[in-house]
């Protein structure tokens, strides 16, 4: 039932029955931030017990006895991604995508993957969390799972808001904002490593930074923006290369030589060995005399090795893209936090080249803001400059970046920094394309999702070009439509709604789901609950009584986004995208002479990007969605 419809109950039903609506999904939500919570501590629990470097393992199964929940469970998820999620909140739907048996699955197979040992992250997963009212709850639920994924309840929120597409109105960003604390405070509640605090990799705090470190960190901003934009592209190639190849038939075989692959490079260079998660902590933590030397990290010569850390890693990038970078084989981890490693370790060679600099000339005129005495130059927190940098490369994102950024590491003091990062490398890397990671694979695989940050140009081109004409265009009579014609209309059509014409003159349109009400209304006061098929419809108010007809004027919008034809098509584009409309109607003195709908933009926008629509095969066979 509707609002107006619970309202309008009898008594004390009218009262109560609206409230309880309204109270459902508060309830909801509590207990989605709550569950959400839980299943991220259980996720670490999990991970952290994946078997480390030199532990033994008395119980040793065979993996190869497990290959076949993997054959049957995976195929369920291949498109376990957070770009997926983007497609759903945009009124798409993926049937297995939300199901109890994917959170089962995920939740396995990304302890399994990322306790191996694996470079991969868990913070894809966790974004993962069925339309209208479903989708405000997995928008809730999404933010939630960033907020727990990196302890970051409003990087949570803001990443809903710039990078998910969300928060059209205030109420819902409320909504996310209470289940993203509800996440992180049961997160924090069961603080099943006993740190104490939420934040997940701590830096030195009371360490002021100096005026000529932004040199250095513009350098690292730089190389953050041209490394993300390499790193698109060889996704991407990996990608294509990979679905028109022998290897799309054989993921298993694929698994198994990525996975030795990465044994094999990895146990060789201390760095590798550790879980990504425990080199992430320790690029950003300072030297301790106190606490124990990771592999080398604090020796003043350990450069070398930091950088041959750096390009190795980058070489495995490459040359693993082919199975990190393509949704069937990628399981349930993505990128995020690889990504952050690889900027890690590039900002701690920058940092400790810069700390080894000053020792070796402490009197040089580029240091005489530094101290006489104590430590000037911090490595740690240059690693984290390198992660904001790169992250923010690879997926463009920025005010949420920095907010997570920040709320990772605690660094609330080097806010600044952080900032000028996150932009430099965003400035660089939009050189390149101002596609994202998310946007690339999104047009990749053909997704219904219409980005506000793609750059559109009609070189000329108007909407007269592009619309769907007035002859193609399914219209209802305003005057005369039986109930057999409407109950037709809908059962043949599956468009969300219908112009309503009086000849060419457009007289308004109706949504599907309000001629659908309307209809059910005027059917249940007949007896047997079922109009007359010759029952007339009009939607411009009855003037004849002479016959049985029924006034749908009140479903109607009279009033809807309409544009001339002869507008720029880039102004239709960008209408789309500021407006978010499902359509809008072309006319010329009151008459329809086409429409455009956001299907119709989407598929615009795919023409510019090479290899759009390549994986869309894989994709349809999934997906269900409404015209």
């Amino acid at each position: 039932m509707n609002k107006n419809t619970l309202r309008s109950q009898p008594g004390l039903r009218g009262i109560v029955l609206p409230l309880l609506d309204q109270a459902r999904i508060w309830v909801v939500l509590i207990v989605t931030g709550i569950l959400v919570g839980f299943v991220g501590a259980w996720l670490d629990v999990l991970v952290a017990c994946g078997l480390d470097a030199g532990e033994e393992c008395n119980e040793w199964n065979t993996w190869g006895e497990y290959l076949g929940i993997r054959s049957i469970a995976a195929t369920a998820l291949i498109q376990s991604i957070i770009y997926v999620v983007l497609a759903i909140l945009n009124g798409y739907v993926l049937d297995l995508f939300l199901s109890p048996w994917t959170l089962l699955v995920k939740g396995v197979g990304l302890a399994l993957a990322v306790g191996s040992g694996l470079s991969l992250g868990k913070e894809g997963p966790l974004v993962h969390g069925n339309q209208a009212q479903k989708r405000r709850i997995l928008s809730a639920a999404a933010s939630a799972g960033v907020a727990v994924a990196f302890g970051s309840p409003l990087g949570g929120v803001l990443f809903g808001l710039e990078e998910l597409d969300l928060f059209a109105r205030v109420h819902i960003m409320w909504r996310a904002f209470v289940c993203a604390v509800l996440a992180a405070v049961t997160l924090q509640w069961t603080d099943v490593f006993a740190t104490g605090n939420l934040v997940l990799f701590r830096v030195t705090e009371g360490t002021p930074w100096k005026g000529f470190e932004l040199f250095p960190w513009m350098i690292l901003s730089v190389f953050g923006g041209l490394a993300g934009a390499l790193l698109i592209r060889l996704n991407i190639a990996a990608a294509v290369h990979r679905h028109r190849s022998w290897i799309r038939d054989w993921p298993l075989m694929e698994v198994v030589c990525v996975t030795a692959f990465t044994s094999l490079l990895s146990y060789p260079i201390a760095f590798m060995r550790a879980q990504s998660t425990n080199l992430v902590g320790n690029l950003f933590a300072e030297c301790d005399p106190t606490k124990p030397d990771y592999h080398g990290l604090c020796k003043y010569a350990c450069f070398i090795n930091v950088a041959e850390y750096l390009w190795t890693r980058i070489d495995f990038w490459v040359q693993t893209g082919v199975n990190r970078m393509d949704i069937r084989n990628e399981g349930a981890c993505r990128n995020f936090l690889p990504t952050i490693a690889i900027g890690a370790t590039m900002g701690r060679a920058v940092g400790i080249i810069m700390q080894g600099w000053h020792r070796a000339h402490p009197t040089a005129w580029i240091f005489s803001s530094c101290a006489p005495e104590g430590q000037c130059i911090f490595p740690g927190f240059y690693s984290v400059i390198g992660a904001a940098a790169m992250l923010g490369g690879v997926t463009r994102m920025t005010i949420s970046l920095v907010v997570i950024m920040f709320e990772l590491t605690g660094a609330l003091s080097h806010v600044l920094p952080i900032m000028i990062a996150v932009m430099v490398s965003k400035w660089v890397g939009d050189v390149f394309g101002k596609e994202g990671i998310y946007d690339a694979w999104i047009a990749l695989h053909g997704y219904p999702f219409l980005s506000t940050t793609v750059e559109f140009r009609d070189y000329g081109e108007t909407a007269a070009g592009r619309m769907i004409a007035r002859e193609h265009i399914i219209s209802i009579n305003a005057h005369h439509s039986t109930s057999e014609e409407l109950e037709h209309l809908l059962q043949t059509y599956t468009y969300r709604g219908f112009p309503v014409v009086d000849g060419d003159q457009l007289v308004g349109y109706i949504t599907r789901d309000k001629l659908q009400m309307a209809i059910s209304n005027l059917a249940d006061q007949y007896p047997d609950g079922v109009a007359p098929p010759d029952m007339n419809y009009t939607f411009v108010g009855r003037h004849d009584s002479s016959y049985e007809e029924a006034d749908l004027s009140a479903s109607l919008d009279p009033a809807p986004m309409q544009l001339r034809p002869a507008v720029p098509l880039q102004l239709v584009v960008s209408f789309f995208q500021k407006m978010s409309p499902q359509c809008v109607l072309f006319t010329n003195k009151g008459q329809l002479k086409g429409m455009m709908t956001k299907r119709d933009v989407v598929n615009l926008l795919r023409e510019r990007f090479q290899n759009a629509h390549v994986l869309a095969e894989q994709s349809e066979t999934i997906f269900t969605t409404g015209a």
